[in-house]
């Protein structure tokens, strides 16, 4: 086991902690609008400290990757994490912060995975979304969407490519959550028809394997029946002849003159 491994094994259950802290400490805030200055405060320390703790994380594995290069580019959603707040109000990211964790630490089976992380993308991603257009939204006096419910029922809408219409965002950092949801929203209905595909075409080529196995087996059968009539006509032929030999036999002692 390399460092590398070995360091995301040991801190893979504290990034999953942090990162849900985190977003917990952005949502709150936007859920509960009357909260005290104090407890705003806190919960900002609470943000800032979970940026920092995953840029120290990433910052490591960086250090301990064999391949740096290579594991920059493999791992751009982590580096967007770390320059989050550079790229505000691109709000959406913050989703980042927790589901890049999970999806990079569980461990099931491929199917399982795949089911599990679509199922649970589309969830966190419509949550992440309500939060993110309802902090923008709410402020807007031109704006439709005022509490948790009607960002939830837009976030669904939008992700399942419905779009009703009778929600909408009207600033550009809510035109920009609905542009990522849209785009979220359309990988993953692909990803659930792929995986739907698939698992027909799975099912089909092991039926016809199946089919094959037993046409193989039939065809064998066939084969060792074919070889039994032959061995028993052969059987019956060696049999007629030894009647013959028999009836030759008889027929001559019956013909010796009596001593």
């Amino acid at each position: 086991m390399d460092r590398l491994t070995s360091w995301e094994r040991r801190t893979s259950a504290a990034l999953v902690v942090i990162g849900a802290g985190f977003l917990l400490s952005w949502a709150i805030p936007v859920l509960v609008p009357g909260l005290s200055p104090a407890a705003h405060t806190v919960l900002w320390y609470v943000q800032v400290v979970a940026w920092c703790l995953f840029t120290a994380d990433y910052l490591i594995r960086l250090a301990l990757a064999p391949r740096r290069l290579r594991f920059v580019l493999r791992n751009i959603p982590s580096l967007l994490v770390v320059l989050l707040p550079l790229l505000r109000p691109l709000w959406l990211l913050r989703a980042l912060l927790l589901l890049q964790v999970v999806a990079e630490r569980v461990r099931l089976p491929l199917r399982l995975r795949a089911v599990v992380y679509v199922t649970g993308t589309a969830l966190f991603m419509a949550a992440v979304g309500s939060v993110a257009v309802l902090e923008v939204e709410r402020a807007s006096p031109d704006g439709n969407i005022k509490t948790i419910g009607d960002a939830l029922w837009w976030s669904l809408t939008t992700m399942t490519t419905v779009g009703y219409g009778d929600r909408f965002p009207v600033t550009p950092e809510g035109r920009l959550v609905a542009t990522g949801l849209m785009i979220a929203g359309i990988a993953l209905l692909g990803v659930v028809t792929a995986a739907i595909a698939s698992w027909f075409v799975e099912r089909f080529e092991r039926a016809a394997a199946m089919e094959r196995r037993t046409e193989a087996q039939l065809s064998q059968l066939v084969a060792e029946l074919t070889e039994a009539r032959k061995a028993l006509a052969d059987l019956a032929h060696t049999q007629d002849a030894l009647r013959e030999e028999l009836a030759t036999l008889t027929a001559r002692l019956a013909a010796r003159p009596n001593s």
